[in-house]
């Protein structure tokens, strides 16, 4: 059984496929209807209308129509596109059972408790027969799929055919309905237009189901009594074939397949069973744990089962309907209806090649799974599941192609997976031992060989290698040298396709495709919704593969996209150009033809060929808004230029890319402030002081325009600026601009006329205007403000700008290569010849509206308004009042000539941070580099890191670290330099070293002596803060050497002793009241690795616990041991020899405690319990503590970073560890 959906839900009564969408409605005990996508797994609608359990429903064939018949006696049609109850059928006067359509009229039968069986017309709404006869419940009644009968199933113990091809001859007109409605009234029970044919007994309970078989004259019934009968009818009667024994408890649904001789049943002893018609034997069960199944539906026209049950419902099939195949060459092998069959893929031939014997299948899926071909020997491997996996060997003889018939025996074995390694020899997969045997063709072993990983499957990886695939990972193994070639964790892989080249493969899982290169180094990972079912290689090396519904490609980059939608699934055999070899579910060869234009513009994007894309472009019809959106996103907005027409997307493609002609012209055509403001920004961006000045003007925004002048220098125009604001009467604005030409006495009549007497007082006064200030004095007369004593006035002047007036300079750049080439008329490629610069209207100039509402086109009127006149003095370029000139010649020009050196902002080049990683698998160059996520995913693959909280200041460090910051001068950014490792004069300006580490094992070396002499002070606090930073810091060290690696490791494991030590000891002073637990703490820190100064303290320490709590033949041992180590201190010595002659008048112990110093141990790290010498444990992947196995999972309570038990790949501190 495999199990495609599932749902958990209320009580599931009634079931019904769609016939052309992947859709199921599921009616349940709650009310509700649900309408669900088994293929995407979400709920699509629920409809909830009924009042009581929903026992029956069915989808219409052909029409967005569904009915339900439920426990309020209603029968409800339901339109599902416009979500709601079209009409209710009333007429029943108890529960309804089942309800279904009948394929070709419009038709609905419906059974009930009130013991008949109706059939409506449900395009007049009324009823146009009722079925009468039975004495009980009518569990369930249905049409028969080709002609005039109904069959129906009731709790009387009979199951009843109706002939209704009298209803078929009478017209189905809403007036004949009624008058036959009053006909039937005169005789309720005696309904002429349908009769009973035959009634059915042989069961001895009530009766749940009947059904018709699809095309032979057979019914199957399903009972109380737990048994399924078969029965058989002809013209003139109906007699009972066979029953089938096996349910423990009520059958409640029973069918027959549409497509294989099987019977499936279903009972409230929660199992499904799968039954042989011909044989009439059981086949398999499926159970369940606590479900009772009520309800079974097959799909109309797909090789798919649903069933019901207490707690939801279940979508499977019975069989894979993947045929097993083998691409060779020009040739395709594939297994098809007990023969394995032969095509040619370049003349399109087909043949049957030898006939493949299959043993009396007693289960299902005995099918082959997968086929393996040699074809130097001409042999062929086919794997299946008979006997739990098992492989036959046929050698093919040279002339049997095409004719079929030859009879051979094949080799057989065991083995869940055999796959050809080499010429004439196979392995085949023991999963027991996890092992291969490598055999020969007469299937003799020639030799095993253990695998690196729990396997549960093999695949080819080229000659003598193969590719083992356990749980959640995949490894490539050499067969000779025994040697792992590559390793990659990934979700289950099902399936594996290599690429022409064996350069590339592409891991198939059910929702995810990983291509890697034939080390298994991941290039990419794509994630589907719905199931990917195969794939294959184009020439171009770009992954084809499909899913249930679609054909789709991936890029080596891993970007994607839907070449198709597909009817039916369909597996791919081979990528010839734009044609699909496949096969499909039927064990068909079809070819699809696909247009590979898209992913073909792609590739030439990514891999550069721009040749290629600017022909694709001028031949082909690529467009749409998501080509657009993808070259956008890749960076090309210059190519989606030349795609749109639309103005706005124009205009912002034309930003993106930096091309202001476009973008001058666009917004002309929109003509509104939002873009004319954004274009400003743009032209600002690039210095391009014309087009700055023209937006402003265009948006009126005067502040904008003072300031551009000011920064450009342009002194004269901030004069203009400031009479408008005079004549705006803009007191703020006049202000500013008198500010920013540092014009004083302009400032003071400002705020004279604005009232702001004392301010203007100050100002004259500071800035030396006496006859000014003495003016102001006499009128402020007493209110005179005292000026600040001891200040040194200055003068507030603006500060020279860095460049006077005109465009900044721009770099020449050659011609991109989407320049020009494509302004042969593609979309308004660029700017017509007339254009070429800007056009006539930039002449256009201020559009000031003054104080009486008069719109003036000139700076000069507004002056004359104000009787203020002023010379002209400005020569072309941007002349605001000489209007007499040409329009063409006003025109402020886009720096250069618009067609030999357009402007193209120089390539970036890739950032220091990029380069760094790019090359790199150190965790700590990657936080140097800023990328913390990545260096945190290394840590978690290297060393099983979880808790990445220890390590966020170092990160920053790290960070912070390997940039140095330069200010080049006030109004540009400070610029940011790489520091680099090991850095010199001579080294290359254009080769990147790796960036500047701020830990490094020097200062680890200060810590662990620091940690050694707080240790021996007794500061066991502060020594177990320095012990932690080392384990800390060492994750984030680089060092060149492999001895200096091994140093590093050797320094984690002194690290966790101490802290281990520590942690037990300041432990056991906070023990006061459990002295049993101090003396097994004092003990275990004595079986820490430290050094010998320090062990003969924790020695002297246990031994003085002990002797205290009278525990003396564990003192005396703690004696020996210090002695043994010769100490230096006579205090020492002579202490141990004291407590040893004290203990030999008394060797015992006070107190039991649960350390024996003759049984070699280890200390838990989070529990400081003995782990004993053959005791399970668990450890900690990065400082390898010891735990007791209930542990694992949880953090490392050593080193507060990994988690114990995890996996992980080691240590990797050195680029020396990866060369």
């Amino acid at each position: 059984m495999l199990t495609k959906f599932e749902t958990k839900s209320n009580r599931v009564k009634g079931l019904s496929f769609h016939a052309k969408r992947p859709w199921i409605l599921a009616s349940l005990h709650s009310g509700v209807i649900q309408l669900w996508d088994y293929r995407m797994g979400t709920l699509i609608d629920r409809f909830d209308e009924h009042d009581g359990p929903v026992r029956g429903v069915h989808f219409h064939m052909s029409q967005p129509l569904f009915v339900s018949g439920g426990d309020d006696y209603k029968i409800k049609v339901w339109n599902y596109k416009l979500h709601r109850c079209l009409f209710t059928l009333l007429g029943h006067l108890d529960y309804i059972r089942t309800v279904q359509f009948h394929h070709e009229h419009p038709w609905i039968v419906s059974a009930s408790d009130d013991q008949t069986i109706r059939i409506w017309n449900w395009q007049s709404r009324t009823c146009i027969s009722v079925l009468t006869g039975h004495n009980h419940y009518v569990m369930c009644a249905s049409f028969h799929p080709k002609e005039d009968l109904v069959v129906s199933a009731s709790l009387d113990q009979t199951v009843r055919v109706w002939d209704i091809g009298s209803l078929r001859k009478k017209t189905v007109s809403p007036a004949d309905d009624i008058l036959r409605l009053s006909q039937m009234n005169t005789d309720l029970f005696g309904g002429v237009d349908s009769v009973v044919k035959y009634v059915l007994e042989g069961h001895d309970r009530g009766v749940n189901w009947a059904a018709f078989h699809p095309t032979l004259p057979l019914i199957v019934s399903g009972a109380d009594d737990r048994q399924v009968k078969l029965w058989r009818m002809n013209e003139t009667k109906a007699w009972e074939v066979d029953t089938l024994r096996g349910h423990m408890n009520n059958v409640s649904c029973v069918m027959f397949h549409a497509k294989q001789d099987i019977i499936v049943s279903n009972s409230e002893d929660k199992s499904i069973r799968v039954w042989d018609v011909t044989k009439r034997t059981g086949l398999q069960t499926f159970r369940r744990e606590h479900d009772r199944f009520w309800i079974l539906a097959a799909h109309p026209e797909m090789n798919l089962l649903a069933a019901g049950h207490d707690s939801g419902m279940i979508v499977f099939k019975l069989e894979r309907e993947r045929p097993a195949f083998a691409v060779s060459g020009d040739s395709l092998f594939y297994a098809k209806d007990r023969f394995l069959r032969y095509y040619e893929f370049s003349t399109q031939r087909e043949a049957q090649v030898i006939p493949i014997r299959r043993p009396g299948s007693t289960t299902l899926n005995q099918s082959p799974r997968t086929l393996s071909y040699s074809p130097t020997e001409n042999a062929v491997l086919i794997c299946s599941d008979v006997d739990g996996g098992s492989y036959e060997l046929y050698v093919i003889p040279k002339d049997s192609i095409g004719r079929g018939d030859s009879l051979q025996e094949a080799k057989r074995g065991l083995g869940s997976s055999a796959i050809f390694v080499a010429r004439n020899r196979f392995a085949v997969l023991d999963k027991g031992n996890n092992q291969v045997l490598i055999k020969n063709l007469k299937n003799e072993v020639v030799k095993k060989s253990g695998l690196p990983v729990p396997t549960d499957a093999i695949f080819y990886a080229g000659t003598g290698n193969l590719l083992c695939r356990s749980e959640d990972r995949v490894v490539i193994f050499d067969l000779q040298q025994r040697i792992v070639l590559g390793d990659l964790q990934t979700p289950f892989v099902k399936y594996i396709v290599w690429s022409n080249d064996m350069e590339s493969v592409a891991l198939l899982s059910k929702h995810a495709i990983i291509i890697t290169n034939k080390k298994l180094v991941h290039q990419c990972t794509l994630h589907e919704t719905i199931r990917v079912k195969s794939g294959g290689w184009d020439d171009n090396g770009v992954f084809i593969y499909t899913t249930l519904n679609h054909i789709k490609y991936c890029l080596p980059n891993g970007d994607s996209g839907i070449i198709r939608t597909l009817d039916v699934p369909i597996y791919i055999t081979k990528v010839s150009g734009n044609t699909l070899f496949c096969l499909d579910r039927d064990g068909k060869n079809r070819t699809v033809v696909i247009d590979a234009t898209e992913y073909i513009f792609k590739l030439s994007l990514l891999r550069k060929r721009y040749d290629h894309v600017m022909s694709m472009i001028r031949n082909s019809q690529l467009c749409g808004e998501a080509m657009i959106a993808y070259l956008q996103q890749k960076g090309f907005p210059e190519v989606a230029l030349h795609f749109v027409k639309d103005e706005k997307t124009r205009f912002n493609l034309a930003l993106e890319s930096g091309n202001i002609q476009i973008a001058v012209a666009s917004a002309k055509e929109i003509d509104d402030k939002d873009h004319w403001y954004r274009l400003g920004v743009e032209a600002l961006r690039q210095g391009n002081a014309g087009i700055v000045e023209y937006a402003y003007q265009k948006t009126k925004n005067f502040e904008r325009l003072s300031f551009l002048y000011l920064i450009t220098g342009n002194l004269e125009k901030l004069s203009k600026m400031l009479k408008i604001a005079e004549v705006k009467n803009d007191v703020m604005g006049q202000f500013h601009n008198a500010l920013y030409l540092g014009d004083i006495q302009e400032r003071v009549k400002i705020l004279e006329n604005s009232g702001h007497l004392p301010l203007a007082y100050i100002t004259a006064s500071v800035h030396g205007l006496q006859d000014v200030a003495e003016r102001l004095a006499a009128e402020l007369g007493d209110d005179v403000p005292p000026l600040p004593e001891g200040k040194e006035p200055s003068l507030l002047m603006p500060s020279a700008p860095v460049l006077c007036g005109g465009d900044w300079p721009l770099l020449r750049v050659m011609k991109g290569i989407f320049e020009g080439g494509l302004d042969s008329g593609i979309g308004r490629g660029a700017v017509d010849e007339e254009e070429e610069g800007v056009e006539g209207d930039w002449g256009e100039d201020l559009d000031v509206v003054d104080v009486d509402g008069l719109q003036n086109d000139d700076v000069t009127a507004i002056l004359e308004d104000g009787e203020v006149a002023e010379e002209n003095e400005e020569e072309g370029g941007w002349d605001l009042e000489d209007l007499e000139l040409p329009p063409e010649a006003d025109t402020p020009k886009v720096s250069g000539n618009a067609r030999s050196s357009v402007f193209v902002a120089p390539t970036l080049g890739m950032p220091v941070s990029q380069i760094w990683i790019q090359r790199s698998s150190l965790a700590a160059e990657h936080a140097a580099a800023g990328n913390f996520d990545t260096a945190m995913r290394l840590l978690s693959r290297q060393l099983g890191i979880r808790n990445f909280a220890p390590l966020k200041l170092m990160f920053l460090d790290l960070d912070t670290g390997s940039r140095s910051y330069l200010r080049a001068f006030a109004s540009a950014p400070v610029v940011s330099l790489a520091v680099e490792r090991g850095w010199n004069e001579s080294a290359s300006p254009n080769v990147r070293g790796p960036p500047a580490l701020v830990f490094n094992s020097s200062q680890l070396d200060e810590k662990v002596n620091a940690g050694y002499k707080a240790t021996t002070a007794g500061k066991f606090t502060e020594a177990l803060r320095l012990f932690l930073n080392i384990l800390h810091t060492i994750p984030l060290i680089v060092v060149e050497s492999r001895r200096e690696v091994d140093e590093v490791k050797e320094l984690i494991i002194i690290a966790k002793e101490y802290v281990l030590g520590l942690q037990m000891e300041l432990r056991r002073k906070e023990m006061k009241d459990n002295p049993v637990r101090q003396q097994e703490l004092a003990a275990y820190f004595t079986h820490c690795n430290l050094r010998t100064p320090h062990l003969r303290l924790a020695l002297q320490n246990a031994m003085s616990v002990c002797f205290k709590a009278k525990n003396m033949a564990t003192a005396a041992n703690f004696a020996s041991r210090l002695l043994e180590t010769n100490p230096t201190n006579e205090n020492q010595a002579k202490t141990a020899r004291q407590v040893l002659q004290a203990a030999e008048r008394n060797m015992t112990d006070a107190s039991q405690l649960n350390y024996d110093f003759r049984n070699p141990f280890v200390v838990c790290g989070a529990t400081h319990v003995p782990i004993y010498r053959g005791q399970k444990d668990v450890s900690c992947p990065y400082c390898t503590t010891r735990f007791i196995p209930s542990q694992e999972g949880q953090l490392c309570t050593i080193c507060d970073l990994a988690v114990v038990g995890a996996d992980a790949s080691g240590l990797l501190c050195s680029p020396s560890q990866i060369r």
